[in-house]
């Protein structure tokens, strides 16, 4: 590859640079204590290795923050226009400043190290616990997860010498303690009703379950299958959740009688990764076939054999497909983290990052908003501080989450669903894109004169979700059985399979993909393509205690897809 052979050449030039002279160390990131969940319990093996990643300084990230706005607005003369991968890399590469401090500190520690970035932004070095505690004044200790009994090397504070702090983001994983990623829905066995094709109103049978047919009538979803084959969706998985062929065949069987029985998935792995047949290991990963009629669907299995289990597995995912010349134009995400104070912010904005050099390559990244506390609901006193959920709060991923209640509430088709997360995030500022929305909603939201004090939540804080799509009673085959399922698991990739279907018209009609979306969705052109939800369903006390409202709010975002509005917004 051209751009890992440039930073190994790099490497090479800078590996003989003088030696830094005696150093001062400075504390580069602490932490008082261990996050709720985790508990101290030895010191670590001194012999034991160490894997660790060095995020290095990136030369010009807010210029490539620039360019993707540029081709992601659709007023934008250059709109659609993606960015390449070199054109990406230029961005994103370190100056030879940072690669000769850091190669020459390394070499002085008689440390090897490699490139896992394909911009070289970020090193891998492996070393035993008793280097790492020297290289970086720390202690490395064992730390244990009191609800699963899992074990991870972390410290609470490391040190670098004073002149490679403006050279390096972050070691990782030193001072993170991500707990178990949080997506796996509730699976409630039981046949489903099914519903009419065709017919200008929604059956009784999709207030109790949502099958493929109630989404196409609820949202205009066609149902001819998709033609280009180059556009392509990708499932995320992780945490032993798979997708199973059997459990497809059978769903498809059921509830998709115009598509063939037998479509199957292409699969990708990493860390170890990959897709086991056993249908008790089955989820709901391969959802997106019976809605995006046609597209081909890749399922990405991240392993364990990473950095930083889930962490790890997430950069490493991203870092994958964007070296990837096959990445599919839309990728969906179940999975998440329950709080950004998981995450340290160091970490957080790198990860957000790349998922900005993702949509700058044309690649729309979709995650579920979290399932979090009731929304909608009237905060009261005693309801705690609101922590946002992440990666839903990176500005450069499109965030949806849950809506139910059809046919449930007299002249309201949809409502905010009672689990869905949704609110402000403390680690990123508003963006440009959604800043008349966030501050339109807490125009609002002071109208009322029930919210409690500002100290709940962020009112600098990027707004989330973006849009929302159905998550209450969706019919799936899990393990052999019917049943429904409850989640933004499941409404994640609902709207990116509406997203795909619109790429592939978009494709076929000579046109680029759509990339990253929320400049697009919150334009008036966009905005105007959705179907307003403007009710959570649950009056009560709530974790967040937003109220829904006209236009965004902070339960479902825009609110939901209407295909046929969407189409004539995009240009078909």
């Amino acid at each position: 590859m051209v751009l890992a052979t440039s930073f190994f050449a790099s490497l090479l030039l800078v590996a003989t640079a003088k030696p830094m002279g005696p150093r001062t160390m400075v504390v580069h990131e602490s932490r008082a204590a261990p996050a709720e969940g985790f508990v101290q319990s030895a010191a670590a093996p001194a012999e034991q290795e160490l894997t660790l990643r060095i995020a290095l300084k990136q030369n010009n990230i807010f210029g490539l923050q620039t360019e993707l706005y540029k081709v992601s607005d659709p007023v934008s003369e250059i709109y659609g226009k993606h960015l390449t991968l070199e054109e990406v890399a230029k961005f994103v590469k370190p100056t030879n400043d940072t690669l000769a401090a850091v190669s020459s500190w390394l070499s002085d520690n008689n440390i090897n190290a490699k490139p896992v970035t394909p911009a070289g932004d970020m090193l891998e070095i492996k070393i035993p616990v008793s280097q790492a505690n020297d290289l970086l004044s720390a202690q490395f200790s064992v730390f244990t997860h009191s609800k699963t009994g899992k074990t991870i090397i972390r410290t609470l504070q490391y040190s670098l010498p004073a002149p490679l702090t403006q050279h390096v983001e972050f070691f990782h994983p030193t001072t993170i303690f991500a707990p178990p990623l949080n997506s796996r829905p509730k699976f409630v066995a039981g046949r489903a009703k099914r519903a009419t094709p065709g017919s200008d109103t929604l059956p009784d049978s999709c207030t109790s379950t949502m099958t493929p047919a109630c989404l196409q009538l609820l949202y205009n979803i066609p149902t001819a299958p998709a033609t280009q084959k180059s556009n392509t969706l990708g499932v995320a998985g992780f945490i032993d959740q798979w997708a199973n062929q059997e459990d497809l065949t059978a769903f498809l069987a059921s509830f998709r009688k115009d598509i063939n029985s037998s479509t199957t998935f292409a699969l990708e792995t990493l860390d170890g990764g990959s897709n086991p047949q056993n249908r008790s290991q089955a989820g709901v990963e391969a959802y997106t076939i019976g809605i995006a009629t046609g597209v081909p669907v890749t399922f990405i299995s991240a392993g364990d054999d990473n950095s930083d289990d889930s962490l790890g597995g997430f950069l490493d995912m991203i870092h994958l497909l964007i070296n990837d010349t096959n990445r599919p134009s839309v990728l969906t995400t179940s999975y998440g983290f329950t709080a950004e104070t998981d995450i340290p912010l160091s970490v957080a904005i790198n990860l957000c990052n790349s998922y900005m050099q993702l949509g700058a390559l044309g690649t729309s990244v979709l995650f579920a908003s979290g399932d979090g506390g009731v929304s909608g609901g009237i905060p009261q006193t005693g309801c705690g501080i609101y922590i946002p959920a992440f990666p839903a709060t990176c500005p450069f991923i499109t965030s949806v989450g849950s809506t139910g209640g059809i046919n449930q509430f007299p002249g309201i088709s949809e409502v905010g669903s009672s689990f869905t997360s949704g609110g402000f995030s403390n680690y990123f500022p508003i963006p440009d894109y959604q800043a008349k929305d966030v501050a339109a909603y807490f125009a609002f939201i002071d109208s009322l004169g029930t919210i409690p004090e500002d100290g709940r939540f962020n009112r600098s804080g990027r707004g989330f979700p973006d849009v929302s799509a159905q998550g209450e009673n969706i019919e799936i085959v899990v393990d052999g059985q019917f049943g429904t399922v409850a989640g933004t698991s499941c409404s994640s990739p609902i709207f990116a399979s509406v997203v795909a279907l619109l790429n592939d018209e978009l494709v076929a009609a000579g046109k680029p993909t759509l990339g990253f979306l929320n400049p697009f969705l919150y334009s008036s052109a966009g905005r105007a393509a959705l179907n307003d939800v403007m009710f959570g369903d649950n009056p009560g006390c709530a974790t967040d205690g937003f109220f829904g409202n006209t236009g965004w709010d902070a339960v479902t975002g825009l609110g939901t897809p209407n295909y046929t509005a969407l189409r004539t917004a995009v240009g078909l």
